[in-house]
This record gives structure tokens, sequence and C-alpha cells, in this order.
């Protein structure tokens, strides 16, 4: 009798199968959509040559609450960011790993209408390297990345690279 006493409780504590569970919260404020103009199937170029470097496909997923970029050098090693938006601190975070061991963290936001992360991408014999870099919408539709780098703790920058990602849909069939 106890045994079919223990049973009922458990019955009646396990949660109804019927009910579905609750959806997660979806990431759509303003601050989320900080990266939305990166969204896409890019084709990428060194800023102002026409000599191909790279594919990259850069998507919102988890309800919105990640934005990821799969980089795909023609040459070289690949790699991929996961940059998400932390709106109690109001500020995005990216996560990059590559084909090399170790992973590099930066951080930023929007400032004046543009993309800006900064984080220590440690270099041989440079472990304290700054890199800085800047994601602008040009008026083509297509998207500057900017990196610079410093090793004096940000007093002075040195351009690192350059690339301009043209939208796939504009591509010359």
């Amino acid at each position: 009798m106890l045994t079919s006493y223990v049973a009922f409780l458990l019955l009646q504590a396990a949660p109804d199968a019927a009910s579905p569970a609750p959806p997660p919260p979806v990431c759509d404020s303003d601050g989320h959509a900080g990266f939305n103009f990166w969204l896409g199937e890019w084709d990428v170029y060194p800023t102002g040559g026409d000599t191909k470097v790279a594919n990259s496909r850069i998507e919102r997923k988890h309800t919105g609450c990640a934005v990821i970029e799969n980089w795909m050098p023609l040459r070289g090693q690949g790699g991929t960011s996961l940059n998400h938006f932390d709106a109690e601190r109001g500020q995005w975070y990216q996560k990059w790993v590559g084909s090399s061991p170790g992973a590099v963290e930066f951080v930023g936001g929007v400032t004046d209408g543009k993309m800006v992360l900064t984080g220590n991408w440690p270099q041989p014999g440079a472990p304290q390297t700054l890199v800085r870099m800047t994601y602008t919408t040009n008026e083509d539709g297509s998207v500057r990345q900017f990196g610079e780098s410093s090793t004096d703790h940000g007093v002075s920058w040195q351009s690192a690279f350059d690339f301009t990602y043209r939208s796939k849909e504009d591509a010359p069939k």
C-alpha cells in the first residue's frame, strides 16, 4: 500500500506531459541588433582590392542571442567567432577560435554607428598585443572590418588588416 501511495505522490509532482515547455526568451532588443548589418553570406576582399581572400557566413542563432561567424579563407586555416550582447553590461563580447591553439576574447560595442571590439591577441615576441577591430557598413551595403594592433597598451596603433565583406548576392554571376 505504501508503494502505491508513493507512486501516486510522484505522479502528482510530475509535470504535465501535455504542457509544452515555455519558449526561450528572444534577444530582440536594440542592443542585440548591433551586429545585424554583418549578417549574411559574404565574399571577402582586401579593402580596395579585387582578389578574393575568403568566404564568410555570419548568422544569428539561438533566438537571436548569438551571432556566429564562420571564416573560410581560400588559403590558410579558418576559424569561428561567437558574438553575444550582454544586456546587463551593455556590451558585445566576441570569442574567436581558429585552427591554431588558443582563443581570443574581445569586448566593445556600437560607437558612432560602428561596431568596435578590442582584445589582447598575443603574438610571438609580443604577448601583450592589443587588437582593435572596427566594423563599418559602407554605402554600397558592404562591410569593412579594419583591424589595428598596439604593443604599447593602446597609446599608438598600427594597421593590422583591412577587409571588405561583399554580399554573395551582389557577386558577379
